[in-house]
């Protein structure tokens, strides 16, 4: 069995990619969040041996490496990983509040690094030609206001992926950013209706990205079809400008 790792599973995007993966292929899926106790139980009971859930907090970067050793390398090899979980820490600059923006970067950097390196290392262990792609974020790429902190921890993630694939590519071993446009998510539920329609205006197809596109694109680079495709950003943003 190939396993996939998919952080943040339990909702949105990366509810949406686990059940692409699941659906469409032949992969095992190990999904990890803080709270996937219900819809874990659905794709437990649909794939029973092709699903495994781990209740974990991405917060704990010290943790990962124990999160390896004593549950992930125990299901089998690994052939991906989807750094999809996220947190948003919305604000101006000026207000920038130390705890919440390193607790952000926790999660959307430090985990994704760590998740990276140990999914590495158990791709040369297996000599598994793998993917790796990370979920990057538009507001990486044109500003936003109130979302410059949670841009740089996206442009960050965006360097470490492309010198990844530099690194690693002579062992077939590939790392992507799929760069979604505003979706209808819970990362997004607390805007108005009329900041979205400003947001959306935006785009060339005046619309929010459609979340089972985004997941489509990440399914897509996990496969062998994409076997020639590394170190590169992929949109998926109905055309920002």
């Amino acid at each position: 069995m190939k396993w996939i790792i998919v952080t943040g599973d339990s909702r949105g995007v990366g509810r949406e990619i686990v059940q692409q993966i699941l659906s469409e292929t032949d992969f095992g899926v190990i999904g990890i969040s803080r709270s996937s106790i219900e819809a874990a139980d659905k794709l437990l009971a649909k794939y029973p041996d092709r699903f495994r859930a781990l209740s974990y907090d991405l917060t704990d970067v010290d943790g990962i490496k124990q999160l390896y050793m004593d549950k992930i390398r125990k299901i089998g090899p690994i052939h991906g990983l989807v750094n999809n979980s996220a947190m948003a820490y919305d604000d101006i600059v000026s207000n920038l509040n130390v705890q919440q923006l390193q607790q952000m970067f926790q999660v959307n950097v430090f985990s994704a690094m760590h998740l990276s390196k140990y999914a590495i290392r158990d791709m040369l262990l297996h000599k598994t030609q793998g993917s790796i792609v990370h979920i990057s974020s538009i507001s990486a790429h044109t500003g936003y206001k109130g979302l410059s902190m949670y841009a740089a921890s996206k442009g960050a993630i965006e360097a470490f992926s492309k010198n990844t694939a530099r690194e690693w590519g002579s062992k077939g071993i590939r790392s992507n950013c799929v760069v979604p446009g505003f979706m209808e998510t819970s990362m997004s539920s607390t805007l108005t209706d009329d900041q979205k329609a400003r947001i959306y205006q935006r785009t060339s197809l005046k619309k929010e990205t459609d979340v089972s596109s985004v997941a489509s694109t990440v399914l897509f680079l996990l496969l062998d079809q994409a076997k020639s495709i590394t170190g590169t950003v992929v949109h998926v943003d109905n055309g920002t400008i």
